[in-house]
């Protein structure tokens, strides 16, 4: 009993899966933030209207400009192409997203509450700068076409551990 305790615990706390983490992590913000950009573009004349302009933009030209961070960058973000370059877009539109929202709050931005929208940028900003620091792991496009550059190279795998 004593033996089969130790087996299970060990695998549940000593075995690391953290480039299956990493892809899930990936596959979910992309899929998040994806799908905010789909409906955008399916209802974009409606989205348009209510649209903010951004940075001196008219609001259909920030909402296009949106979509496509929100489209593009999704898609290479879960295919971990690019991975670290892609997430600056997004995390730069959700800053963005965070200062519009708490600047036309029409309370002060410390009452607001969990349910309300102001906390999604932030949950993203958190996500995406995981990424950026932990990079999209072995399971992802990068890693394969680094393994191809240092090959190419003949280089040793040994290379890509440094990074």
């Amino acid at each position: 009993m004593t033996n089969l305790f130790k087996l299970i615990y060990i695998r549940s706390t000593g075995y690391s899966y953290t480039n299956m983490g990493r892809l899930f992590l990936r596959l979910f913000v992309g899929v998040m933030l994806m799908q905010f950009g789909l409906r955008q573009w399916i209802h974009f004349a409606d989205s348009a209207a209510m649209f903010p302009g951004v940075l001196g933009m008219d609001p259909a030209t920030s909402l296009t400009v949106m979509i496509v961070i929100e489209v593009f960058c999704s898609l290479c973000i879960m295919l971990g192409f690019c991975t670290r370059i892609m997430v600056l877009p997004p995390f730069a539109a959700m800053i963005l997203a965070e200062h519009w929202l708490l600047s036309n709050a029409d309370k002060a931005s410390w009452l607001i509450s969990w349910t309300q929208p102001a906390y999604l940028p932030v949950m993203f900003m958190g996500i995406y700068f995981f990424i950026l620091l932990v990079g999209p792991g072995k399971i992802s496009i990068d890693y394969f076409l680094s393994l191809h550059f240092i090959h190419s190279d003949n280089q040793s795998e040994n290379e890509l551990e440094e990074v």
